[in-house]
């Protein structure tokens, strides 16, 4: 296996690129890693927004006001559009990151390494989930555990208002 990784790695099919070929292939990996910094970022946003509404639900309902619970309704269903928000982000990400590194992958065929279709290669193209199991299957699970932890909270709203109703 390591020979066909040298072979997809070293391209000896092409000439030397241009040096404005490299600057745009730096250019666009760079561009590539900002999306996952980006990624990062807004995953870091959406677990903070749900853990504090799911500390402001735990701290209101120890009010046990009828008028608090009532109003303490809209917190978590504002939580699980959140939720909804944050899977959806995650998807398109991960869309966006896929369609950058095929790009990535074509401007490596003018290049004399390809480093990332090597590594991709290595990783048998994402077909073995013991060699590689993508980061946003993992990350988009997340949110429906938020989602569901909101759905138990507006139940447990519910059930606060019955008995104290």
């Amino acid at each position: 296996m390591s020979d066909s990784i040298k072979e997809m790695l070293i391209n000896n099919s092409t000439g030397t690129p241009s040096p404005a070929a490299l600057d745009q292939y730096r250019l666009y990996v760079e561009s590539a890693n900002q999306v996952s910094a980006r990624r990062l970022t807004a995953n870091s946003f959406f677990l903070s927004i749900n853990t504090g509404l799911a500390a402001l639900i735990g701290y209101l309902i120890g009010k046990q006001s009828m008028e608090v619970t009532v109003a303490l309704l809209g917190v978590p269903f504002a939580g699980m559009v959140l939720c909804y928000v944050w899977f959806r982000q995650i998807r398109s990400y991960r869309d966006l990151n896929e369609a950058k590194f095929k790009v990535i992958h074509i401007m490596e065929e003018s290049l004399p390494f390809r480093m990332f279709d090597a590594e991709w290669m290595a990783l048998e193209r994402g077909e073995n989930s013991k060699k590689h199991k993508p980061f946003s299957d993992t990350e988009k699970i997340v949110p429906w555990v938020f989602f569901g932890l909101h759905a138990i909270m507006v139940c447990l709203i519910l059930q606060a208002i019955l008995v104290s109703g």
